[in-house]
């Protein structure tokens, strides 16, 4: 299928975006990970002295390691096993069995053929589908989704480090109020990024290795005097090596691991991305103000009748793409981890969305990196748009008339302001007529609204532990 014909944007129009994410989450990425912990679960079992696999050699440690590395061609076998039956297989219905038969095919004739049986003993196929979602998510986010949206986030910290002292007119409620400064503004969004990402990082996925009701049935049955905790507990963290999002296991579960990290997890990144919209937005308005400039890139258009038009579409496609994300994480919040007894179907369908939601991501993000390194900042237009509202140095000026205990500061400054326009000659001669002495007079008319800018340059500009 052509990028063209593909009817999700995913798999079509952003190819180029989310293309690294096929490794992980395409089907042939899910059955490469099967494969995986299929595999490296029977060398476990030759691994140990209680257990009646034998021990491999090195030679046939490598035939059940190269299992992993699937073709396209290998891929088209399992799923022939599954849904049409292939050689002398019938069709599986069953996408985790379809896995386990290949594997049988693939080292039937080779010296571990009297080993066969040992794939899959004991499991189930959530034991082997909940590890490889773990491996999946965890890959996936470690090298593809936490490194590009860390680049993001410190794309924005050092454009907030250039404009750190650059006076901004601030607005609450839409209105003129403190200022502020561009880059203060800008570093709001990489702090509150740059704490979601520390979360992310520390997030571990909970696994579990324990047959098909959660209690070891098939295992203890088989070899009551091996500690199974301990075996799966050993296995699921010797994935961990050199690993950011680790695994770690869930000893208590039903069929199924319950799902409740995901939904942590997912609930992490929904909180990312809704950082990366308003961060959106707000870019998005400093561009219709037009105190941030676009820079026309040769051969762009802008709109098919109007020739001038430069849209913010990078960050208008990062806001819709991002709040596409952020629907189906909310989803599978609210759906994986309810599950009806010991389980049902409805996760295993929802679990192969993963993909799509982390692709979105991935869209959002790199189109807001895009968008940043088209712009700039028209800082004549910035401060002067300011200085048309010298009226927000009222705070200023109460503020020292009450440390100066004069009654009824607040009221004299809403009396002389609110509604009005008024310039900054008219604040000079109210302050002419305060009962005050010349050295606060002197003090007062030394505020402008470019000065009034608190502490905003040293907050960019110090580390701040969140």
């Amino acid at each position: 299928m052509h990028n063209l014909e593909a009817i999700n944007p995913i798999d079509g129009r952003y190819r180029r975006y989310t293309e690294p994410l096929a490794e992980f989450f395409s089907e042939k990425g899910l059955m490469e990970h099967r494969l995986r912990v299929e595999g490296e679960y029977l060398l476990a079992l030759s691994e140990h002295p209680q257990i009646g696999v034998r021990p491999f050699s090195n030679e046939e440690r490598g035939l059940v390691r190269k299992l992993y590395d699937l073709s396209l061609e290998d891929a088209e076998v399992i799923k022939a096993i599954e849904v049409s039956g292939y050689k002398n297989i019938k069709a599986t219905n069953h996408d985790v069995k379809a896995v386990e038969y290949y594997m049988k095919d693939k080292l039937q004739g080779t010296s571990l053929e009297d080993s066969l049986e040992w794939i899959h003993f004991a499991l189930t196929s959530e034991d082997v589908n909940n590890i490889a979602y773990g491996l999946m998510l965890s890959g996936t986010l470690s090298s593809i989704i936490l490194p590009v949206a860390e680049g993001l986030q410190q794309k924005i910290y050092e454009f907030a480090e250039r404009y750190a002292g650059l006076p901004m007119l601030a607005r609450t409620h839409g209105q003129p109020a403190s200022p502020t400064t561009l880059g203060k503004e800008f570093k709001v969004f990489a702090s509150r990024m740059e704490r979601q990402l520390d979360q992310l990082k520390k997030y571990e996925v909970l696994t579990k290795l324990n047959g098909a009701t959660g209690n070891y049935n098939a295992h203890h049955v088989a070899y009551p005097n091996i500690d199974w905790i301990k075996f799966s507990k050993d296995f699921i963290e010797g994935f961990n090596e050199e690993r950011i999002i680790r695994l770690k296991p869930n000893l208590i579960t039903t069929q199924i691991e319950p799902h409740d990290t995901y939904a942590e997890l997912f609930d992490n990144l929904r909180r990312f991305n809704m950082v990366g919209i308003d961060f959106a937005k707000d870019v998005w308005q400093y561009i219709s103000d037009q105190w941030i400039i676009q820079k026309p890139v040769d051969g762009e258009v802008g709109s098919s009748t109007m020739p001038n038009k430069i849209n913010p579409i990078d960050f208008e496609n990062c806001w819709g793409n991002l709040g596409k994300a952020n629907a189906d994480f909310n989803y599978f919040s609210t759906k994986l981890p309810e599950s009806r007894l010991q389980r049902d179907l409805s996760d295993s369908t929802v679990e192969r969305n993963f993909g799509v939601a982390l692709g979105y991501c991935l869209i959002g993000y790199k189109s807001a990196l895009k968008g940043m390194k088209k712009i700039s900042v028209d800082e004549a237009k910035v401060v002067g748009e300011l200085n048309k509202h010298p009226e927000v140095i009222a705070e200023a000026i109460q503020t020292i008339l009450r440390r100066e205990s004069i009654v009824g500061a607040y009221e004299q400054l809403k009396e002389f302001t609110r509604g009005r326009a008024v310039t900054q000659e008219d604040f000079e001669r109210q302050i002419e007529g305060l009962h005050v002495s010349d050295e606060v007079k002197k003090e007062l008319k030394g505020i402008t609204p470019t000065n009034y800018i608190g502490l905003a340059k040293l907050l960019v500009e110090m580390q701040i532990n969140v």
